[in-house]
């Protein structure tokens, strides 16, 4: 790619906080052009924006609904009127479940389908033609260690986040002639809002099973995302990479 690092625009889904906003905080740092997407979290956005913003980074937030075609469309037609069309595509954005299978209803199975599967579908689709013109790009999908080895009590998350990783794995290898990977970040459990749905002794189980002894922090992954983003990982394909402290191998 004959861009330099500022003339790159990097596109995150779903940054307004937590995993997000780390990676968008991380491209940032080395003055990339940062597009940062959210859904209602307004303020959020803001803040991660002001974050980005201090490091001398070139910064637009965007809001969509993920599930809408036609409110993709309206923020690829805002990034382009900004001079940004997206280089890089992190798919971040999702939302979790927590219960058993026989309680979930149709709307929540289809409202963590839409949002983990369907927006990863239409997001890639509305910006990858831009990296196969160029015959560059790189997307990456913040997937999870649950959608590895599945969850009791988390079936819904986990079939979805294992959609993910199966869709990253075959797109590799239909954009990998453009000279674009698709590579999977699937972390193991986040210091981030999600976690919510778990009480203190939860999280305390959960990290005494994990051999670094706690929980990712935000910033972790976001080095991970940005790794696999940049020129020189190339040779990096199709790959599901879990960071879990341990817990997974």
């Amino acid at each position: 790619m004959n861009k330099s690092i500022r003339e790159t625009t990097v596109l995150v889904t779903g940054a307004s906080r937590g995993i997000g906003a780390a990676i968008a905080e991380r491209f940032a740092t080395v003055g990339m052009k940062v597009a940062i997407h959210y859904l209602e979290a307004h303020e959020a956005a803001n803040e991660t924006a002001r974050r980005c913003l201090r490091h001398g980074a070139e910064v637009l937030t965007v809001t969509a609904d993920l599930k809408s075609k036609e409110q993709i469309e309206r923020m690829r037609e805002k990034l382009h009127k900004h001079g940004m069309f997206p280089d890089i595509l992190v798919n971040n954005a999702g939302i979790s479940h927590y219960g058993m299978l026989a309680d979930v209803t149709e709307q929540e199975w289809d409202d963590v389908m839409n949002v983990n599967l369907k927006g990863m579908f239409l997001a890639t689709q509305a910006f990858m033609p831009h990296m196969v013109t160029q015959k560059y790009g790189r997307i990456v999908n913040v997937s999870s260690v649950w959608g590895i080895a599945g969850a009791s009590c988390e079936v819904l998350y986990s079939t979805a986040k294992g959609g993910m990783n199966a869709f990253t794995k075959a797109l590799a290898k239909e954009l990998a002639p453009s000279g674009i990977t698709v590579n999977a970040v699937a972390p193991g459990p986040v210091d981030t809002a999600m976690m919510s749905g778990f009480d203190a002794v939860e999280k305390e189980e959960l990290a005494q099973d994990i051999p670094a002894g706690r929980f990712a922090h935000p910033e972790e992954i976001a080095s991970l995302v940005y790794f696999l983003a940049l020129p020189e990982s190339g040779y990096i394909n199709g790959q599901i990479i879990s960071p879990n402290g341990g817990w997974l191998t």
